[in-house]
């Protein structure tokens, strides 16, 4: 007889002292549930937040009564499995205590065939609050712990934090882009799981050796067993090859190790490189005269490596998959909603095929967050989105006594065989920023966090950080998941133990987190002259459009300093700062609706400018994640793309810079250079052609020349001098047009302008026209403009993106786009009408 798998359902809800119950979705959170049965506001529209903050003071319970299917009760073994409490929970089944849980990140099994009944079974699950737990833990351990983020003030205690002694989501407790929700709940499925004689309880297909020629890799299953007795173990792949050896038994626990070779394998590539190619294996255990056991898996074959080592500027820091160098393109990635199980299948796929469409190939699973459903690897694994993913602790110091360290060692090892067969995983790395945050080999660096503590808290702390980060987590990532690198912190430097250690802004050695340009106020301009190895993080905040922020804000809010426009920006002097680099940058918008489109317009030129010259120095800097992906409430942030998934114009933008081959134009003094950066594994012959226009579209010079770009390199192509031209030509209304041109196809094209957009002369009266393409089905439209027209806008009716957005128009030369529905049938995106089609430009938005 097979196993057997069978969700708890019908689940019921109240707080503990509450006599009624309600209705509960599972899985979900305390929130979520209370918001379904009408008892409070929507937490993201105005200033809700405030109000909900006695939630996670309350002591909540959930019941579910069933009876146990006879399918699971003709089995000699049944488990119930729990995939996620959220966090501190007493499980009883039928009065019968069965685990005390304190860990949102783990899986908990228990053997519960002797609790079982046919009818009439009642589970019930006692979640207490994680304020009050943390409050016990604080008082218990005797000081506490810095953490940033945690936004006490909100949750009403103070400046008391209380984040690092919980295991679940740090970003619950309030991040500096995010809301305070501390939730509590069952966050993952729960289920009863029957067997009999013996059954396969992991699959792990470790990749010893790929090659294009051959994969060497171990089939490692783990059996548990009642019986003893001779079996067959085989492993059957989906291009019909099959393995199979015998194998002795015994009852409890084994692991069997199945020696598979393929040859000519269908290598797994990062999108841009090749075709992300995907394997299933299938093990299978027979024995005696029972039924066979068997499990399933989905993995790529790829050799995946970090490749940090020596030369003439310090020492490299780059991915290396099947022998390739890969510039990592991409951005950081938090969780999509504050209420996680609010996140559907469409959102994620929304998520994943944005970024393929952007031209990413990472995306950094950012450590403040959670250890993302199954869903969003196996979307990086189709979509060949290479993850960067960090272990669950961020911008905290954390306690490091033995219960504690026992709890990470369970969730570590939990999540890295969950996610250790998917191919996108690329590197596993410890925490986000703590490493610089207390910076403890130098007393004048870091975030002032050390100077709080004697130098004897000083030292037990910091024992307790490289137990965790260089014990304990590199040790459980060498035993599960052999073939994938360890990061300690990011950044980082290097595992020196002394001042080498802690990452700076100039690093030449490690990732670097750049952040002097928004915290510091440093102009756009320094992006080009703070470049490292791997750019793991820099951003630039703007605000969601005008229909995503009316989700949130009625018309009397419309104003930057409005108590909801502050409520939704959690970085402090937020809302200010990004109007100080507009009144640097661009002109003074109208009105505060077009200071929002403003703010995205900023937002992506100061992008465009990080990422192009991190992409220019390819080679000593081999990767650029921006901070951020996404959002997890409507709000004003780094985001690239807002909580309802409309991508703002850095989203547009970065789909052109992390082109595959890109043309950058940059300007340094009185010279204009000309680049090219390939991440081509081929070398091109082509033209690069370069076009001076006039704002009236009037052509004032042009010329052309050969070009050869090596593959998989950045080149610079052309100097060219502005000092003449200066004279000759007005800057206020001239636009250098490049291309990158091969066999009559233009590759790329890039406009350079010699002032500030500020200055630009702007047609009043740009005249822009959008006519639909015949036979495209209403999905094609050609663009157009009589005057000179900057950052044109097209908004459609139907949800979806745009082949391209937010760009400029000089006359006589048309842009052709096409509007991609999204969800359209199965796919992520289709062609589509837009429905009613909007179009406006910069000068619709600023006072003239």
């Amino acid at each position: 007889m097979s196993e057997f798998s069978w969700a708890i359902a019908d689940w019921k809800f109240k707080a503990c002292e509450d006599p009624s119950w309600l209705p509960a979705r599972v899985p979900g959170c305390v929130h979520t549930d209370l918001l379904r049965n009408g008892l409070i506001p929507n937490p993201f529209e105005g200033a809700n937040e405030k109000q909900l903050q006695w939630i996670d003071r309350k002591d909540w319970e959930y019941v579910s009564e069933f009876d146990a299917p006879p399918e699971l009760l003709a089995h000699s073994q049944a488990e119930i499995v729990f995939e996620g409490l959220d966090t501190y929970a007493e499980v009883y089944l039928n009065d019968i205590h069965l685990l005390s849980a304190n860990n949102m990140f783990r899986t908990w099994k228990l053997n519960v065939k002797a609790h079982l009944r046919a009818h009439g079974n009642r589970l019930r699950i006692v979640f207490r609050s994680p304020i009050n737990e943390g409050l016990v833990k604080l008082e218990a351990n005797g000081f506490g712990y810095p953490a940033s983020n945690d936004d006490s003030i909100t949750g009403g205690l103070g400046d008391t934090k209380l984040s690092v002694f919980s295991r679940k989501a740090p970003y619950h407790f309030g991040w500096d882009w995010g809301p305070r929700f501390v939730t509590s709940g069952i966050c993952k499925d729960i289920t009863l799981v029957g067997w009999t004689g013996y059954r396969i309880t992991d699959l792990f297909i470790y990749q010893k050796r790929v090659t294009t020629e051959i994969a060497s890799v171990l089939a490692i299953v783990e059996i548990q067993s009642e019986i003893a007795g001779k079996a067959e173990i085989s492993v059957l792949a989906n291009d019909g090859q099959r393995w199979a050896q015998e194998a002795v038994i015994v009852p409890g626990s084994q692991t069997v190790e199945v020696a598979l070779e393929i040859a000519n394998p269908k290598l797994w590539w990062s999108r841009g490189l090749g075709e992300a190619n995907l394997y299933s294996f299938e093990a299978s255990i027979r024995a005696l005269d029972l039924s066979p056991a068997s499990r399933s898996v989905r993995t790529g074959l790829r050799s995946l490596k970090l490749i940090r080592k020596p030369d003439d500027r310090g020492t490299s820091f780059y991915f290396e998959l099947n022998g390739i160098p890969v510039f990592a393109k991409g951005a950081n990635h938090i969780p999509n909603d504050s209420f996680i199980n609010d996140v559907t299948f469409e959102r994620y796929r929304h998520e994943i095929a944005s970024a393929a469409a952007s031209n990413f190939n990472m995306l950094r699973v950012w450590g403040g967050g959670i250890y993302e459903e199954d869903i969003f690897y196996d979307l990086c694994d189709e979509y060949g989105i290479l993850v960067w993913q960090d272990f669950m602790f961020a911008c905290s110091m954390y306690p490091g006594d033995e219960a504690f360290l026992d709890n990470v060692r369970g969730e570590a090892a939990d999540n890295i065989r969950r996610l250790r067969n998917h191919p996108s995983i690329a590197l596993w790395c410890g925490n986000n920023e703590i490493d610089g945050a207390w910076s403890h080999y130098k007393e004048d660096a870091g975030w002032g966090w050390k100077q709080q503590y004697s130098h004897e808290l000083r030292e037990k702390i910091w024992a307790d950080y490289e137990e965790l980060f260089h014990g304990l987590l590199p040790g459980i990532v060498a035993e599960l998941a052999p073939e994938t690198d360890y990061w300690p912190s990011s950044p980082m430097q290097a595992i020196t133990n002394d001042a080498e250690q802690h990452a700076t802004n100039d690093s030449s050695h490690g990732d670097i987190h750049f952040w002097a340009v928004w915290h510091a106020s440093e102009p756009f301009e320094n992006y080009k002259l703070n470049v490292g190895r791997f750019m793991s993080e820099y951003g630039f905040q703007s605000f969601p459009e005008y229909k995503t922020v009316r989700t949130y804000a009625n018309e009397e809010q419309m104003a930057l300093d409005s108590e909801v426009m502050l409520h939704h920006q959690k970085n402090g002097r937020g809302n200010f700062l990004i109007k100080e680099y507009s009144d640097k940058y661009l002109s003074e918008p109208k009105d505060f609706v077009s200071f929002l489109y403003l703010s995205q317009v900023l937002q992506a030129e100061g992008m465009k400018m990080a990422i192009e010259a991190h992409r220019r120095n390819k080679d000593y800097c081999m990767g650029t994640l921006y901070w951020q992906m996404n959002d997890c409430w409507p709000v004003a942030s780094w985001s690239s793309m807002d909580y309802l998934g409309r991508w703002k114009a850095v989203q547009y933008y970065a789909r052109r810079s992390y082109r595959d081959l890109m043309l950058s134009i940059d300007q340094n003094g009185e010279t204009v250079e000309f680049h090219a950066v390939s991440d081509i594994p081929e070398s091109l012959s082509g033209t690069l052609e370069w076009s001076l226009y006039d704002f009236e579209g009037r052509l004032l010079e042009q010329a052309e020349y050969p070009i050869e770009v090596p593959a998989n390199k950045a080149v610079k192509l052309l100097d060219w001098p502005v000092k003449d031209r200066a004279v000759k030509y007005d800057p206020l209304r001239t636009v250098l047009i490049g291309r990158l041109i091969q066999e009559g196809t233009v590759l790329d094209r890039k406009e350079h302008y010699f002032e500030y957009l500020k200055h630009l002369a702007l047609a009043p009266e740009p005249a822009i026209e959008v006519t639909e393409v015949e036979g495209s089905s209403g999905s094609t439209f050609v663009v157009k403009a009589r005057g000179f027209a900057k950052q044109v806008w097209l908004q459609s009716e139907e949800e979806g993106v745009f082949s391209d957005n937010f760009f400029d128009l000089v006359p006589g030369i048309p842009q052709t786009v096409q509007f991609m529905k999204r969800g359209a049938g199965n796919a992520a995106f289709g062609p589509a009408s837009p429905g009613k089609l909007e179009v406006s430009s910069m000068i619709d938005y600023i006072k003239r």
